[in-house]
C-alpha cells in the first residue's frame, strides 16, 4: 500500500509532459471535527494518488486545508472523494484563475495540529460564530460604505504584489501576528465601524472571523471563498474589480494576475515588477521581486555574496549550508536590508505600470522530449558544461534542450562533445558528458533529448 511519493518532481514533470493532458490548480478547506487525522490522511492518500492528483494538503482534528493539481479530466472522480465525507458535501473548490501543469509536482498530505498556523486557543472562544459571508457584488458595494475598514490577512510578501484598494496591509511575516496587531489598532472602533476581511482563499478569515467577534467586534464580514473566487466572479459577473494586481499563491507560479496594474517593485533596482523569485543559492532561497534584466544580471541570486557562492564547486557550497537551519527563512528573508526597493506594511493604491499581456500560463506540449540529466557544473571561462547521463543515451546529431528558472529553455544540436573525458560520438548511462555551450548553464537546469 502506497502511502508516500516514489518519483522526484523532474519524473513527474517529464511524465505530465509526455501526458499531454490539462491539469487545474484548486484550493479548499473545510473544518470539522476528524476523529483520526492520520487514517483520514491515509485514505485520501490512496484515492488522490490512484487520480494523479498533486499538491500539498495538511489535515488535523480541526479539519483540512488543500492546494491541489488535478487531471482535468479526474475532477469530478476527485470531488467524489471529498463528498464521501459528510462535511465536504457541496464543498466549493477554488478553481484558479491561471493554471499551470507544473503548480504541484507532488502530492503531500501531512497531520498537523493545526490546518492554519493561527496561534488561538479554540478552547477560549466559539470558532463557529463566524462573521458574514460576501460574494465579489457584496463585497464590492460594502468597500463603497464609508464606515467600512477592510483588512487584507495575508502576509507582507502576498500584498505587496496586490491588495485591495484602501486596505489595511499589516507589515507581518505570519498570520497569527496580525491578529493582536488589528485587535489592538482598531479597538475603539468596534461598535460603529465593518470589519471587513480577506486573505487568499478564504481559510484564514474564517477562524480570523470567529476570533474578532469574540473580542467584541459587532459587525464582522468576510469575502466567501478569498481572492480566488472573487476573480472567478467578477469575471463572470463582469463586475468592476477593487483588488488591483497580482494574487500571491502558494504553488510553483507564485501569483496570478487578478488586473493588469503592477503596485510593486523590482526590490533590486526599483524597476515597476511583480515577479516573484528564489534566490539560486541554495544556502538562501530567499523569496523575492526580481525584473528580467535583475535576474539576468544577477543570474537569478538575491545579492553579490550569493551569487558567488552559486559559482562555487559544489561540495564548498554544501560546507556552506552544514548546520544552518533555514527554516521559515524563505519568506521571512524577504525583508533583507539588501533588498533596498522592498515596501510592506502600508501600500500604496497607485499602480506604476501596466503588465505586457502575457501568452496563456498553461504549458502547451509542442515537442516530444527525454529527460537526460541535469547540469552538474559549468566552467565560466572555458564556457563548457557537464551534466551527468541518468536516463536514455545521447549520440552526435542529437537536438537537446536545456531548460531551468533563469537560463530559460534553449536548443542545442550536439556536433561534438567529450565522454568521460575523452572525444566520443555516443554517451550512456552513468556517463559524464561535457559540451561547449553559447550560453550559461546553472545547477537547477534539467537537460532533455528532443525525440522527433
Amino acid at each position: 500500500m502506497q502511502l508516500y511519493n516514489t518519483l522526484s518532481a523532474e519524473e513527474r514533470a517529464e511524465l505530465i509532459d509526455q501526458a499531454g493532458k490539462q491539469r487545474l490548480t484548486l484550493s479548499f478547506y473545510a473544518y470539522a471535527k476528524i476523529e483520526n487525522p492520520q487514517q483520514f490522511r491515509n485514505d485520501l492518500f490512496l484515492a488522490w494518488n490512484a487520480l494523479d492528483a498533486l499538491g500539498r494538503t495538511y489535515v488535523a482534528k480541526e479539519g483540512i486545508n488543500a492546494q491541489m493539481s488535478v487531471p482535468a479530466e479526474n475532477i469530478e472522480a476527485f470531488r467524489q472523494t471529498l463528498e464521501a465525507y459528510d462535511f465536504m458535501k457541496g464543498i466549493r473548490l477554488n478553481v484558479a484563475v491561471e493554471h499551470d501543469d507544473h503548480s504541484f509536482l507532488k502530492l503531500t498530505v501531512k497531520v498537523r495540529d493545526k490546518i492554519v498556523a493561527d496561534g488561538l486557543n479554540d478552547e477560549t472562544f466559539d470558532v463557529t460564530n463566524i462573521g458574514v459571508h460576501l460574494k465579489a457584488k457584496e463585497f464590492n458595494q460594502i468597500l463603497e460604505d464609508p464606515d467600512t475598514i477592510v483588512v487584507d490577512f495575508r502576509n507582507h510578501y502576498e500584498s505587496e504584489i496586490g491588495h485591495f484598494k484602501g486596505a489595511i496591509t499589516p507589515d507581518v511575516e505570519t498570520f497569527r501576528e496580525s491578529l493582536p496587531i488589528i485587535n489592538e489598532q482598531l479597538k475603539d472602533h468596534k461598535d460603529d465601524k465593518k470589519l471587513v476581511m480577506y486573505c487568499t482563499g478564504g481559510i484564514r478569515c474564517e477562524k480570523a472571523s470567529a476570533y474578532f467577534k469574540h473580542q467584541g467586534f459587532k459587525n464582522v464580514y468576510q469575502l466567501e471563498g478569498g481572492i480566488i473566487n472573487y476573480a472567478k466572479q467578477i469575471k463572470e459577473e463582469g463586475l468592476e474589480s477593487k483588488f488591483i494586481g497580482k494574487n500571491f499563491v502558494f504553488d510553483h507560479r507564485l501569483g496570478e494576475r487578478i488586473t493588469d496594474d503592477i503596485v510593486s517593485q523590482c526590490h533590486q533596482c526599483g524597476k515597476p515588477c511583480d515577479n516573484h523569485t528564489n534566490c539560486e543559492n541554495e544556502g538562501c532561497h530567499l523569496l523575492f521581486i526580481q525584473c528580467d534584466d535583475c535576474k539576468a544580471v544577477m543570474e537569478n541570486c538575491c545579492s553579490v555574496e550569493c551569487q558567488e557562492i552559486i559559482h562555487m564547486p559544489l561540495d564548498e557550497q554544501v560546507k556552506l549550508r552544514r548546520g544552518v537551519i533555514n527554516g521559515n527563512k524563505i519568506f521571512r528573508k524577504g525583508k533583507s536590508d539588501k533588498l533596498k526597493f522592498k515596501h510592506s506594511g502600508e501600500l500604496s493604491d497607485l499602480p506604476l505600470a501596466t503588465a505586457a499581456k502575457e501568452t496563456p500560463i498553461r504549458q502547451k506540449i509542442k515537442v516530444k522530449k527525454m529527460l537526460l540529466g541535469k547540469v552538474e557544473h559549468y566552467y565560466v571561462k572555458a564556457q563548457v558544461g557537464l551534466f551527468v547521463i541518468e536516463n536514455g543515451d545521447l549520440k552526435t546529431g542529437d537536438t537537446i534542450l536545456i531548460s531551468g528558472p533563469t537560463t530559460g529553455n534553449e536548443t542545442l544540436t550536439i556536433s561534438e562533445m567529450q565522454v568521460n573525458g575523452t572525444a566520443s560520438t555516443v554517451a550512456n548511462l552513468g556517463d559524464k558528458v561535457t559540451i561547449v555551450l553559447p550560453f550559461r548553464t546553472r545547477l537547477s537546469d534539467k537537460i532533455f533529448k528532443i525525440i522527433e
